[in-house]
């Protein structure tokens, strides 16, 4: 299968360029490829400036969809004392049900984003460039179902400076995922 391409962007193997990629994120890939062979083939990484990597200046930008781009989010609560932590992958035109799904989910009392500094620190990826692939082993990683059926997912690599694309049926698939429906929402915009 060839490597999937979107935009005017240079699309390379993501396991091929681990420079563009957080070491975490390396490393994570390499270690799914050797279960699934996909990753290797399907799994593409573009540079990208660094100041476009917000969705929509990136979009803009290099004739991106913005319905395939994913945005992940990390979420926290506590149960008991005890910090619960997911990683929330939801179309970039929509947004993360943090008061009602996620706070269901994590089974917490209350649910809230989990401070940058934090986030980074914890997750040994940059901001704007947070990603599934990759994530500490205790974090929940959810997949809204909206962003596993687009055909491609346009999602970050750990660093400002690139971005991966791979089927979203991949992505679905990454070890320890969780496929929510209704883990996101579509919001309604002030008129």
């Amino acid at each position: 299968m060839p490597l999937p391409t979107v935009g005017d962007l240079n699309w390379l193997a993501a396991l091929e360029h681990p420079a563009l990629l957080a070491p975490v994120t390396y490393a994570a890939l390499v270690a799914w490829a050797t279960a699934e062979p996909r990753v290797a083939e399907e799994v593409a990484v573009a540079a990208i400036d660094p100041a476009l990597a917000d969705t929509a200046a990136l979009t803009a930008a290099h004739q991106l969809p913005v319905m395939i781009s994913v945005n992940c989010v990390v979420v926290t609560g506590k149960r008991g004392g005890v910090e619960r932590v997911a990683a929330a992958a939801v179309r970039a035109d929509t947004r993360a049900d943090v008061n009602n799904v996620l706070k269901r989910l994590l089974d917490v009392r209350k649910a809230s984003f989990m401070p940058l500094e934090q986030a980074v620190a914890q997750s040994g990826m940059e901001y704007g460039g947070i990603t599934p692939i990759g994530l500490p082993p205790s974090w929940r990683v959810l997949i809204d179902q909206g962003a596993a059926t687009r055909g491609l997912a346009l999602i970050g690599s750990g660093i400002r400076g690139s971005k991966l694309l791979l089927p979203d049926d991949l992505l679905a698939r990454y070890p320890g995922a969780e496929v929510i429906e209704g883990l996101a929402y579509v919001p309604i915009e002030a008129p």
